[in-house]
């Protein structure tokens, strides 16, 4: 038997890098961390653990080299800026690596290529392609072509997704130019302790702080969203110091380096990819006698006639949410049938679904198999 570190030892890490940690203040990229982060990631390399690799920094680059110094970018100024950082970016993030002999990927993601089943799945095919040849899977948001409401908002998200739903990993490690998560801003309270250890029932979200920059879309309130998304799904996340010598093989080794999330047990992945899906189309109120069933450890499908409202317009195989009567999501699934449809047959016995539909239909709008309890299903 090996030490708890060696048995928890990651075969596979998703490492997100905040855009303060590659870019300066001045939009100027960070090189030095570029090529310490290259030597941590050979290191793993060397050691049997793959990483994948989501990057900020595009829109700070781009601001720089379009703009004067202090000039503010506009809502709307972002994916442009991004379009021009992008290319600056992965120049430099391939420099760092190819003097490592790593072989960098680029791969430019949008929310529709992970909330889409199909091409989440071709996309998973394409980085396990990837990480089965050595190279290293460089990620980041497609901002020049997402749409604002369809958008991940910041990596952090993205980094959850992936490391839940694309290339499952044991473990996500959130870089930033903050040592972890503290009790307050440590910036501006002598006070604030570091926090070390975080339960997965246990609330520290009244601990975060704003975003770190002007072109962060972050800060601690998101990195610590994204971090319950991954550890409710079985991902264990340490928010650490990027700016830390080594922190990387650090961790993996089993330091007490940052703030440490404990997992859940693990999702199956399709249950994982539910779970982190960011778009439901709509959504089914239930009574608390299927809220009981549903939240029970080998609880039941859903069926009609525990629905008593439908809200939204959702067609079969959309994304739903279900909830209790107070408002609170209780579970997420796939639905067998319309809004409409739902809506026709709510409150009523399965066995009265073709006489209501005029067709036959499946007893279960949503079937255990197709959904996610919270708190662990």
């Amino acid at each position: 038997m090996g030490t708890e570190a060696e048995q928890d030892r990651p075969g596979r890490v998703v490492v997100k890098v905040g855009t303060r940690l590659v870019v300066d203040t001045a939009g100027t990229p960070r090189r030095e961390f570029l090529e310490a982060m290259a030597g941590d990631i050979r290191r793993l390399a060397d050691e049997g653990v793959e990483v994948v690799l989501i990057t900020s920094g595009a829109v700070g680059l781009g601001r720089r080299l379009i703009f004067e110094p202090g000039r503010q970018l506009k809502p709307h100024e972002r994916p442009s800026a991004a379009a021009v950082g992008q290319p600056v970016l992965m120049r430099h993030w391939a420099e760092a690596l190819a003097r490592v002999d790593l072989v960098p990927a680029q791969v430019l993601l949008t929310l529709d290529d992970v909330v889409d089943r199909s091409r989440c799945i071709r996309l998973r095919d394409t980085l396990e392609d990837l990480l089965g040849w050595g190279a290293v899977p460089v990620l980041n948001e497609n901002d020049s072509v997402s749409v604002e409401s369809v958008t991940f908002g910041e990596n952090d998200l993205l980094a959850a997704m992936v490391a839940v739903a694309v290339a499952p990993a044991e473990l996500l490690v959130i870089l930033s130019d903050q040592e972890g998560l503290y009790t307050a801003d440590p910036r501006s309270d002598d006070s604030a302790e570091l926090i070390r250890r975080v339960e997965p029932d246990e609330d520290v979200g009244r601990y975060a702080s704003g975003a770190g920059g002007p072109e962060s879309l972050g800060g601690m309130a998101r990195k610590i969203e994204a971090a319950r998304r991954a550890t409710d799904c079985g991902t264990r996340v340490v928010i650490a110091d990027g700016n830390r010598a080594g922190v990387l093989p650090g961790i993996i080794a089993g330091e007490q380096v940052g703030t440490c999330m404990i997992a859940r047990p693990r999702m199956p992945s399709r249950k994982a990819w539910l779970a982190v899906h960011e778009k439901p189309r709509g959504l089914v109120v239930v009574d608390d006698g299927a809220r009981r069933a549903l939240l029970q450890p080998d609880g039941s499908s859903l069926l009609p006639s525990g629905i008593v409202a439908v809200r939204g317009d959702f067609r079969a195989g959309d994304l739903v949410t279900v909830q209790d009567g107070q408002g609170r999501e209780i579970a997420r699934g796939l639905t067998n049938y319309s809004a409409a449809d739902t809506d026709a047959i709510k409150g009523r016995h399965s066995s009265r679904i073709a006489d209501l539909l005029g067709r036959a239909g499946v007893d279960e709008v949503i079937h255990r198999d197709d959904m996610v309890v919270n708190a662990g299903d």
